[in-house]
């Protein structure tokens, strides 16, 4: 059973073993001055060894050129066209029948400018092609911002990655479950020992506080550092591009997702008394013998010893808080791990600076065993999120709204029934008496069954919307046909777009699922497009569809001023045959990820754009924000400027 121990730690090195994308080209965007008003703009290439980028001339037939394209401005004029400083290669190519030329190791283009401003901004984007002696990759593009100022700048636009106020609900969840954590029987048992190791310490006062405040930094370390070292060394080596696309694998694959639900139901299983889980005797043991080291050396070991430890209950909260916080944010599985593992550590840092606190400390006994119980249901809940997200991205239909809230209700009702002590387990001690701690918890818990009950029907149940199926995926919807808002848009027909037999928008709205079909619907009927940037395991997302497109006001706006397209960028399903993007990804999720990084410069979701027949911006994008009346002003600003 000691091998179960080592699954979840397997299971983080497996998700990011698999996620490899091939980014054998890196590009950089800088200019130089040449003479007054005059300037070159400077495109170099590093090209990874056994690849090679087609040049600026290929003829009509052949693979994708090099092409630069420039916004429009006032402020500058092109001078010439683009030259290469950089000899191509030319071969005689088999397959397209014609001469080809391309660069191999590196390349530099050269584009001049003449602007009479003092400073402005030259942005625009490079397509481009690359290939190897056996494959070709997709075409490509690169946007840049080269700013012209007093010195020359390199400019490589970064990713943006949606609304940084989202990332404060995962911290606070994290800082939650890190308090938590210490009242699991794993580690709670070991604050006696932490006070004994440091009464045994230095007569010092100062040296015994710097030596608690070492091991309250040395636990932090070893919760944050490895993920952090993991993650950063992907982005080093890959990119931005690479550490979203592995977020969005680790999210909505169905892969990992099952890996964790089996976790979970393991953890959860132990947590009943099925068995233990612990990390192997020889580890802890070795790491134990060394804290009996003097200096810093022992104080390390201690708080390796309390990580290892303490592993078995708290190696499942830690994989929750690092999946909720895989969103295509580079920096939240990091922060999130951070919060968790200072609220962990903070009250054994306080009980090495205070021993005297432990007097006050409630003793080891049966309770312990009830709070493993408890969060053994909690295990189970959480634990199907997972197996709702990889049957949401598939669209496998086993675990829609009413069989998950079935689920939850089932779960959270014999958790009710185990508080007050109708249901007893392997480890339980017998009680005699309920006391008043264990009635008020039962009374939350049945409450909070209440409250889901209706949701069997229809009901919204906002603030479960993030964690619950779509309402959409619901069979028996009493709410189905009730009128959205004034006009009855609900009875609306439903739409023939192309997605639309396993896509659907929330609350009946119609629309589309593929750009290029909006945008001819848009031309159509002038009107405005909003692009919804959503994903099948985004929280964020049903959060939002939830409070704010429920508000009747938002429904109008929608349904009569836009063309409304949904684009999921973590759906598995193979692209249509009419698509126009058709062989040149994998999936529709694939497409639509690459959508948004290359013509919005963002990875993460929700994200709302309003753009428009141009393809152009109407309205600065928003991200996550409950706030329903700005959410309607950013649309009416979209109308505004669309009418100009």
């Amino acid at each position: 059973m000691k091998k179960i121990s080592f699954l979840f730690f397997f299971t983080c090195a497996f998700f990011f073993a698999q996620a490899q994308i091939l980014e054998p080209v890196k590009w950089q965007a800088s200019y130089t001055k040449t003479a007054k008003n005059e300037y070159n703009l400077v495109f170099r290439a590093s090209i990874d060894e056994g690849w090679h980028v087609y040049s600026n001339d290929i003829p009509e037939g052949g693979p994708v050129a090099t092409t630069i394209t420039f916004e429009e401005s006032e402020a500058f004029q092109l001078d010439g066209g683009l030259t290469a400083t950089t000899a191509p290669i030319s071969v005689d190519d088999k397959i397209f029948g014609m001469t080809l030329s391309y660069f191999e190791d590196s390349l530099v283009f050269i584009q001049k400018i003449k602007s009479d401003a003092k400073s402005l901004s030259v942005k625009g984007y490079v397509e481009f092609m690359c290939c190897d002696d056996g494959r070709c990759l997709p075409p490509s593009a690169f946007d840049f911002d080269i700013k012209i100022g007093d010195a020359p700048v390199v400019d490589e636009a970064p990713a943006e990655t949606g609304d940084s106020t989202s990332i404060w609900p995962l911290i606070i969840q994290a800082i939650l479950w890190g308090f938590a954590a210490l009242l699991t029987p794993c580690v709670f048992p070991m604050v006696p020992m932490t006070v004994s190791f440091f009464l045994k310490g230095s007569g010092n006062k100062a040296y015994g506080r710097f030596r608690a405040f070492m091991y309250f930094l040395f636990i932090v370390l070893l919760y944050t550092v490895p993920i952090a070292v993991i993650i950063i060394t992907t982005w080093i080596f890959g990119g931005d591009s690479v550490t979203a696309s592995i977020f969005n694998w680790l999210s909505t694959h169905w892969i990992p997702n099952i890996i964790f639900f089996i976790v979970f139901m393991v953890f959860a299983a132990s947590f009943f008394g099925a068995f233990e889980i612990v990390m192997p005797e020889k580890l802890v043991n070795g790491s134990d013998k060394k804290s009996d080291k003097k200096g810093l050396g022992g104080v390390f070991f201690m708080a390796l010893t309390l990580v290892l430890v303490s592993f078995a209950c708290t190696g499942p909260i830690v994989g929750t808080v690092l999946i909720k916080s895989t969103s295509g944010e580079f920096w939240a599985p990091i922060v999130t791990m951070f919060a968790f593992s200072v609220a962990f550590a903070l009250p054994f840092a306080l009980f090495a600076f205070f021993p005297a606190l432990l007097k006050n400390m409630p003793k080891n006994g049966g309770w312990l065993n009830s709070v493993k119980v408890v969060l053994g249901f909690i295990e189970v809940a959480l634990g199907f999120k997972f197996l709702s997200v990889a049957d949401q991205t598939y669209h496998w239909g086993i675990l829609d709204r009413e069989v998950y809230l079935a689920i939850w209700i089932v779960c959270f009702t014999l958790l009710g029934f185990y508080l007050l002590g109708k249901i007893k387990f392997k480890n339980d001690d017998d009680v005699p008496h309920i006391s008043v701690l264990r009635l008020v918890l039962s009374i939350v818990v049945f409450s909070f069954v209440v409250y889901m009950i209706p949701g069997m029907w229809g009901a919204p149940l906002k603030s479960l919307s993030g964690y619950l199926p779509p309402q959409q995926t619901m069979d028996f919807d009493l709410t189905r046909h009730q009128v959205v808002y004034q006009t009855g848009h609900s009875d609306a027909k439903p739409t023939t777009a192309l997605y639309s037999e396993f896509l659907k928008l929330p609350h009946g709205l119609q629309g589309y699922f593929d750009f290029d079909e909006a945008a001819t619907h848009a031309k159509e009927e002038g009107k405005p497009i909003f692009i919804d940037f959503t994903g099948h395991g985004c929280v964020n997302c049903r959060s939002m569809e939830a409070q704010v497109w429920s508000d009747p006001r938002v429904q109008q706006i929608l349904t009569e001023d836009y063309i409304i397209v949904a684009l999921y960028v973590d759906d598995k399903s193979p692209l249509s045959k009419n698509d126009a993007k058709y062989g040149m990804y994998k999936s529709i999720g694939a497409k639509n990820a690459d959508f948004q990084i290359k013509n919005f410069n963002a990875n993460a979701q929700p994200y709302y754009c309003l753009v428009g027949h141009d393809g152009n911006l109407l309205a600065t994008p928003r991200a996550y924000d409950l706030d329903v009346e700005a959410f309607i002003a950013f649309l009416e600003s979209g109308k505004a400027a669309f009418a100009k």
